[in-house]
Protein backbone atom coordinates (compact mmCIF):
# COMPACT_ATOMS: atom_id res chain seq x y z
CA UNK A 1 0.00 0.00 0.00
CA UNK A 2 2.76 2.38 0.38
CA UNK A 3 3.35 2.75 -3.40
CA UNK A 4 0.17 4.49 -3.88
CA UNK A 5 0.95 7.33 -3.19
CA UNK A 6 4.66 9.16 -3.07
CA UNK A 7 3.22 13.12 -2.01
CA UNK A 8 -0.35 13.84 -1.88
CA UNK A 9 -1.61 17.23 -0.91
CA UNK A 10 -3.87 17.15 2.08
CA UNK A 11 -7.28 18.44 2.12
CA UNK A 12 -7.48 21.60 4.38
CA UNK A 13 -7.60 20.12 8.27
CA UNK A 14 -10.74 20.65 10.17
CA UNK A 15 -10.81 22.42 13.38
CA UNK A 16 -9.66 20.24 16.22
CA UNK A 17 -12.51 20.91 18.28
CA UNK A 18 -15.27 21.09 15.75
CA UNK A 19 -14.00 17.62 14.71
CA UNK A 20 -13.64 16.23 18.50
CA UNK A 21 -17.32 17.45 18.65
CA UNK A 22 -18.46 15.71 15.73
CA UNK A 23 -16.94 12.66 16.80
CA UNK A 24 -18.37 12.48 20.43
CA UNK A 25 -21.74 13.31 19.21
CA UNK A 26 -21.44 10.48 16.55
CA UNK A 27 -19.96 8.02 20.01
CA UNK A 28 -22.68 9.40 22.05
CA UNK A 29 -25.72 8.59 19.38
CA UNK A 30 -23.85 4.96 18.77
CA UNK A 31 -24.32 4.01 22.35
CA UNK A 32 -27.98 5.73 22.50
CA UNK A 33 -28.45 3.22 19.08
CA UNK A 34 -27.10 0.04 21.20
CA UNK A 35 -29.47 0.82 24.23
CA UNK A 36 -32.65 1.41 22.08
CA UNK A 37 -31.60 -2.09 20.11
CA UNK A 38 -30.72 -4.04 23.27
CA UNK A 39 -34.07 -2.59 25.17
CA UNK A 40 -36.80 -1.59 22.53
CA UNK A 41 -38.80 -4.14 20.81
CA UNK A 42 -42.27 -6.50 20.86
CA UNK A 43 -41.04 -6.98 24.93
CA UNK A 44 -39.78 -3.40 26.05
CA UNK A 45 -36.49 -4.23 28.51
CA UNK A 46 -36.22 -2.35 32.00
CA UNK A 47 -32.84 -0.85 32.98
CA UNK A 48 -32.15 -3.44 35.47
CA UNK A 49 -32.74 -6.26 33.16
CA UNK A 50 -30.60 -4.67 30.54
CA UNK A 51 -27.94 -4.06 33.17
CA UNK A 52 -28.49 -7.58 34.31
CA UNK A 53 -28.46 -9.35 30.49
CA UNK A 54 -25.48 -6.86 29.91
CA UNK A 55 -23.35 -8.55 32.69
CA UNK A 56 -25.45 -12.24 32.86
CA UNK A 57 -26.57 -11.19 36.44
CA UNK A 58 -29.85 -12.97 36.61
CA UNK A 59 -30.28 -15.63 33.59
CA UNK A 60 -33.33 -16.63 35.25
CA UNK A 61 -34.77 -13.62 34.27
CA UNK A 62 -37.31 -13.48 30.84
CA UNK A 63 -36.25 -9.94 30.41
CA UNK A 64 -32.49 -10.94 30.88
CA UNK A 65 -33.08 -13.46 28.22
CA UNK A 66 -34.32 -11.07 25.88
CA UNK A 67 -31.55 -9.26 26.09
CA UNK A 68 -28.91 -11.98 25.87
CA UNK A 69 -31.00 -12.86 22.65
CA UNK A 70 -30.34 -9.00 20.99
CA UNK A 71 -27.09 -8.89 22.08
CA UNK A 72 -25.47 -10.88 18.77
CA UNK A 73 -28.58 -8.87 16.66
CA UNK A 74 -27.16 -5.81 17.57
CA UNK A 75 -23.69 -6.53 17.00
CA UNK A 76 -24.36 -7.96 13.58
CA UNK A 77 -26.58 -5.00 12.87
CA UNK A 78 -23.56 -2.50 13.60
CA UNK A 79 -20.90 -4.58 11.70
CA UNK A 80 -23.54 -4.85 8.53
CA UNK A 81 -24.62 -0.52 9.14
CA UNK A 82 -20.59 0.27 9.03
CA UNK A 83 -19.38 -2.05 5.95
CA UNK A 84 -22.40 -0.33 4.49
CA UNK A 85 -21.54 2.47 5.11
CA UNK A 86 -17.50 2.57 3.79
CA UNK A 87 -18.29 0.58 1.13
CA UNK A 88 -20.91 3.50 0.17
CA UNK A 89 -17.84 6.00 0.58
CA UNK A 90 -15.66 4.37 -1.58
CA UNK A 91 -18.33 4.00 -4.43
CA UNK A 92 -18.77 7.53 -4.57
CA UNK A 93 -15.03 7.89 -4.44
CA UNK A 94 -13.84 5.89 -6.42
CA UNK A 95 -16.70 6.71 -9.42
CA UNK A 96 -16.58 10.03 -8.31
CA UNK A 97 -20.24 10.00 -8.51
CA UNK A 98 -21.89 11.82 -5.45
CA UNK A 99 -25.12 9.24 -5.68
CA UNK A 100 -23.30 6.05 -6.05
CA UNK A 101 -24.08 3.18 -3.38
CA UNK A 102 -23.91 -0.29 -3.41
CA UNK A 103 -27.48 -0.62 -4.19
CA UNK A 104 -27.74 1.98 -6.88
CA UNK A 105 -24.84 0.01 -8.49
CA UNK A 106 -26.20 -2.73 -8.32
CA UNK A 107 -23.54 -4.25 -6.75
CA UNK A 108 -25.77 -5.88 -3.86
CA UNK A 109 -28.21 -7.61 -6.41
CA UNK A 110 -24.99 -8.94 -8.17
CA UNK A 111 -24.11 -10.67 -5.03
CA UNK A 112 -27.63 -11.54 -4.12
CA UNK A 113 -27.72 -13.43 -7.76
CA UNK A 114 -24.64 -15.50 -6.78
CA UNK A 115 -26.02 -16.03 -3.37
CA UNK A 116 -29.44 -17.31 -4.82
CA UNK A 117 -27.99 -19.44 -7.51
CA UNK A 118 -25.67 -21.14 -4.58
CA UNK A 119 -28.67 -22.09 -3.24
CA UNK A 120 -30.38 -23.66 -6.23
CA UNK A 121 -27.66 -25.38 -7.65
CA UNK A 122 -25.10 -25.94 -5.06
CA UNK A 123 -27.04 -26.44 -1.64
CA UNK A 124 -24.92 -23.70 -0.08
CA UNK A 125 -25.73 -23.93 3.63
CA UNK A 126 -22.58 -22.02 5.63
CA UNK A 127 -21.74 -18.47 6.04
CA UNK A 128 -18.63 -18.50 4.08
CA UNK A 129 -19.97 -19.96 1.20
CA UNK A 130 -22.88 -17.33 1.24
CA UNK A 131 -20.01 -15.02 1.79
CA UNK A 132 -17.76 -16.24 -1.10
CA UNK A 133 -20.24 -16.45 -3.69
CA UNK A 134 -21.49 -13.35 -2.48
CA UNK A 135 -18.29 -11.35 -2.93
CA UNK A 136 -17.25 -13.15 -6.20
CA UNK A 137 -20.81 -12.27 -7.82
CA UNK A 138 -20.42 -8.22 -6.29
CA UNK A 139 -17.11 -8.12 -7.94
CA UNK A 140 -17.87 -9.41 -11.50
CA UNK A 141 -21.47 -6.85 -10.97
CA UNK A 142 -18.76 -4.19 -9.97
CA UNK A 143 -16.80 -4.80 -13.14
CA UNK A 144 -19.39 -5.26 -15.23
CA UNK A 145 -21.22 -2.34 -14.65
CA UNK A 146 -17.88 -0.13 -14.38
CA UNK A 147 -16.96 -1.64 -17.64
CA UNK A 148 -20.45 -0.18 -19.61
CA UNK A 149 -20.13 2.87 -17.87
CA UNK A 150 -17.18 3.91 -19.40
CA UNK A 151 -18.38 2.95 -22.92
CA UNK A 152 -17.83 6.15 -25.29
CA UNK A 153 -16.47 9.50 -25.70
CA UNK A 154 -17.00 10.94 -21.97
CA UNK A 155 -15.83 7.57 -20.25
CA UNK A 156 -17.14 6.40 -16.95
CA UNK A 157 -19.79 9.53 -16.08
CA UNK A 158 -21.64 9.91 -12.94
CA UNK A 159 -24.92 9.70 -14.95
CA UNK A 160 -23.55 6.59 -17.09
CA UNK A 161 -22.79 4.56 -14.09
CA UNK A 162 -26.32 4.95 -12.21
CA UNK A 163 -27.57 4.16 -15.96
CA UNK A 164 -25.67 1.22 -15.64
CA UNK A 165 -26.04 0.18 -12.80
CA UNK A 166 -29.92 0.42 -11.95
CA UNK A 167 -29.98 -1.64 -15.70
CA UNK A 168 -27.96 -4.05 -14.29
CA UNK A 169 -29.76 -4.48 -11.18
CA UNK A 170 -33.05 -4.73 -13.01
CA UNK A 171 -31.62 -7.78 -15.49
CA UNK A 172 -30.08 -9.55 -12.32
CA UNK A 173 -33.74 -9.21 -10.32
CA UNK A 174 -35.15 -10.85 -12.87
CA UNK A 175 -32.82 -13.86 -13.16
CA UNK A 176 -33.51 -14.17 -9.48
CA UNK A 177 -36.62 -14.51 -9.74
CA UNK A 178 -36.71 -16.91 -12.74
CA UNK A 179 -34.09 -19.35 -10.52
CA UNK A 180 -36.76 -18.86 -7.68
CA UNK A 181 -40.05 -19.07 -8.80
CA UNK A 182 -39.59 -23.01 -9.96
CA UNK A 183 -37.75 -23.61 -6.67
CA UNK A 184 -40.13 -23.08 -3.71
CA UNK A 185 -37.32 -24.00 -1.40
CA UNK A 186 -35.43 -21.97 -2.35
CA UNK A 187 -37.95 -19.09 -2.51
CA UNK A 188 -39.06 -19.94 0.94
CA UNK A 189 -36.16 -19.83 2.43
CA UNK A 190 -34.79 -16.34 1.34
CA UNK A 191 -38.07 -14.19 0.24
CA UNK A 192 -37.29 -12.45 3.64
CA UNK A 193 -33.40 -12.48 3.27
CA UNK A 194 -34.55 -10.46 -0.30
CA UNK A 195 -35.92 -8.00 1.42
CA UNK A 196 -32.59 -7.32 3.38
CA UNK A 197 -33.03 -8.00 7.28
CA UNK A 198 -30.61 -8.37 10.57
CA UNK A 199 -32.69 -10.39 12.72
CA UNK A 200 -30.90 -13.54 11.85
CA UNK A 201 -27.76 -12.24 13.01
CA UNK A 202 -26.04 -14.68 15.57
CA UNK A 203 -22.51 -15.10 16.87
CA UNK A 204 -21.57 -17.20 13.93
CA UNK A 205 -22.25 -14.98 11.64
CA UNK A 206 -20.98 -12.10 13.80
CA UNK A 207 -17.60 -13.95 14.06
CA UNK A 208 -17.81 -14.56 10.28
CA UNK A 209 -18.27 -11.38 9.45
CA UNK A 210 -15.56 -9.42 11.70
CA UNK A 211 -12.39 -10.08 9.59
CA UNK A 212 -13.99 -9.06 6.56
CA UNK A 213 -14.85 -6.13 8.08
CA UNK A 214 -11.81 -5.30 9.25
CA UNK A 215 -9.61 -5.90 6.08
CA UNK A 216 -11.95 -3.92 4.40
CA UNK A 217 -12.18 -0.79 6.80
CA UNK A 218 -8.37 -0.95 6.95
CA UNK A 219 -7.58 -0.84 3.38
CA UNK A 220 -10.53 2.14 2.95
CA UNK A 221 -8.25 4.17 5.67
CA UNK A 222 -4.84 2.98 4.36
CA UNK A 223 -6.37 4.38 1.02
CA UNK A 224 -7.88 7.54 2.15
CA UNK A 225 -5.63 10.27 1.70
CA UNK A 226 -5.19 8.77 -2.35
CA UNK A 227 -8.52 9.36 -3.07
CA UNK A 228 -8.70 12.66 -1.84
CA UNK A 229 -6.42 13.31 -4.44
CA UNK A 230 -8.05 11.08 -6.93
CA UNK A 231 -11.38 13.45 -6.64
CA UNK A 232 -9.62 16.27 -8.44
CA UNK A 233 -9.24 14.02 -10.87
CA UNK A 234 -6.97 11.35 -12.55
CA UNK A 235 -4.10 13.85 -14.18
CA UNK A 236 -3.67 15.80 -11.16
CA UNK A 237 -3.42 12.75 -8.74
CA UNK A 238 -1.10 11.11 -10.98
CA UNK A 239 1.17 14.65 -10.76
CA UNK A 240 1.09 13.99 -7.02
CA UNK A 241 2.47 10.17 -7.36
CA UNK A 242 -0.95 8.43 -6.97
CA UNK A 243 -1.01 5.22 -9.03
CA UNK A 244 -4.85 5.73 -10.65
CA UNK A 245 -5.58 2.40 -11.67
CA UNK A 246 -3.84 0.70 -8.39
CA UNK A 247 -5.98 2.64 -5.86
CA UNK A 248 -9.33 1.79 -7.85
CA UNK A 249 -8.46 -1.64 -7.68
CA UNK A 250 -7.51 -1.54 -3.76
CA UNK A 251 -10.47 0.67 -2.79
CA UNK A 252 -13.11 -0.91 -5.00
CA UNK A 253 -12.20 -4.53 -3.56
CA UNK A 254 -12.55 -3.26 -0.19
CA UNK A 255 -15.95 -1.86 -1.04
CA UNK A 256 -17.29 -4.83 -2.70
CA UNK A 257 -15.54 -7.18 -0.06
CA UNK A 258 -17.83 -5.24 2.79
CA UNK A 259 -21.05 -4.94 0.52
CA UNK A 260 -20.60 -9.04 -0.42
CA UNK A 261 -20.06 -10.19 2.78
CA UNK A 262 -23.11 -7.71 4.63
CA UNK A 263 -25.25 -8.79 1.40
CA UNK A 264 -24.78 -12.36 2.07
CA UNK A 265 -25.49 -12.53 5.58
CA UNK A 266 -27.79 -10.07 5.82
CA UNK A 267 -29.25 -9.32 1.95
CA UNK A 268 -29.43 -6.54 0.24
CA UNK A 269 -30.11 -3.99 2.25
CA UNK A 270 -29.90 -0.43 0.24
CA UNK A 271 -29.40 3.45 0.77
CA UNK A 272 -27.59 2.66 3.84
CA UNK A 273 -24.07 3.93 2.35
CA UNK A 274 -25.92 6.97 0.61
CA UNK A 275 -27.43 8.02 3.45
CA UNK A 276 -24.80 7.49 5.80
CA UNK A 277 -21.49 8.98 3.52
CA UNK A 278 -24.09 12.30 2.82
CA UNK A 279 -24.83 13.27 6.13
CA UNK A 280 -21.18 13.41 6.89
CA UNK A 281 -19.78 14.76 4.00
CA UNK A 282 -22.77 17.36 4.89
CA UNK A 283 -21.24 18.04 8.06
CA UNK A 284 -17.22 17.81 7.66
CA UNK A 285 -16.94 17.72 3.43
CA UNK A 286 -15.22 15.62 1.11
CA UNK A 287 -12.28 14.79 3.13
CA UNK A 288 -12.19 11.06 3.13
CA UNK A 289 -9.56 10.61 6.12
CA UNK A 290 -12.99 11.44 8.01
CA UNK A 291 -15.59 10.25 5.95
CA UNK A 292 -14.11 7.13 6.14
CA UNK A 293 -14.65 6.19 9.22
CA UNK A 294 -17.41 8.29 10.52
CA UNK A 295 -19.29 6.67 7.54
CA UNK A 296 -18.65 3.72 9.22
CA UNK A 297 -20.27 4.96 12.81
CA UNK A 298 -23.29 6.42 10.98
CA UNK A 299 -23.96 3.38 8.58
CA UNK A 300 -23.81 1.66 11.82
CA UNK A 301 -26.28 3.92 13.85
CA UNK A 302 -29.01 4.00 10.76
CA UNK A 303 -28.98 0.53 10.17
CA UNK A 304 -29.21 -0.08 13.70
CA UNK A 305 -32.25 2.41 14.36
CA UNK A 306 -33.39 1.31 11.17
CA UNK A 307 -34.01 -2.21 12.95
CA UNK A 308 -35.12 -0.74 16.06
CA UNK A 309 -37.93 1.40 13.89
CA UNK A 310 -38.79 -2.14 12.09
CA UNK A 311 -39.20 -3.88 15.31
CA UNK A 312 -41.67 -1.52 16.81
CA UNK A 313 -43.86 -0.48 14.12
CA UNK A 314 -44.11 -4.14 13.33
CA UNK A 315 -46.27 -4.40 16.57
CA UNK A 316 -45.60 -8.26 17.65
CA UNK A 317 -44.27 -8.93 14.23
CA UNK A 318 -41.20 -6.69 12.70
CA UNK A 319 -40.86 -4.76 9.69
CA UNK A 320 -37.38 -6.04 7.87
CA UNK A 321 -34.64 -3.28 8.56
CA UNK A 322 -34.30 -2.99 4.69
CA UNK A 323 -38.05 -1.68 4.32
CA UNK A 324 -37.42 1.08 6.23
CA UNK A 325 -34.51 1.87 4.80
CA UNK A 326 -35.98 1.72 1.67
CA UNK A 327 -38.51 3.35 2.88
CA UNK A 328 -36.59 6.48 3.99
CA UNK A 329 -34.02 6.33 1.65
CA UNK A 330 -35.98 6.64 -1.67
CA UNK A 331 -37.45 9.91 -1.53
CA UNK A 332 -33.42 11.07 -0.44
CA UNK A 333 -32.02 10.12 -3.47
CA UNK A 334 -35.14 11.37 -5.82
CA UNK A 335 -34.37 15.07 -3.26
CA UNK A 336 -30.79 14.47 -4.31
CA UNK A 337 -31.73 13.60 -8.47
CA UNK A 338 -33.91 16.74 -8.63
CA UNK A 339 -32.11 19.09 -6.53
CA UNK A 340 -28.17 18.61 -7.29
CA UNK A 341 -26.60 18.02 -11.06
CA UNK A 342 -25.19 14.53 -11.50
CA UNK A 343 -21.89 15.72 -11.42
CA UNK A 344 -18.25 14.46 -10.04
CA UNK A 345 -17.40 14.72 -6.41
Amino acid sequence: MSNIVLKVKEPKSYKPKFLSIVIILSIILLCISIVASLALGSRVVQLEELIAGLFQLDMSSYGVSVVQERIPRTIFSLFCGAALGVSGALMQAVTRNPIADPSILGVNTGAALFVVGGIAFFNISTASQFITLAIIGAMITAIFVYGIGSMGRAGATPLKLVLAGAATSAALSSLITAIMLPRSYVMDQFRFWQVGSVGAGTWSSVTTFLPILIIGIILAIVSASALNALALGDEVATGQGVRTGYLRMIAAFSGVILCGAATALAGPIAFVGLLSTHLIRLILGPDLRYLIPLSAISGAIILTIADVTGRLIGGTGEVEAGVVTAFIGAPILILLATRMKVRSL
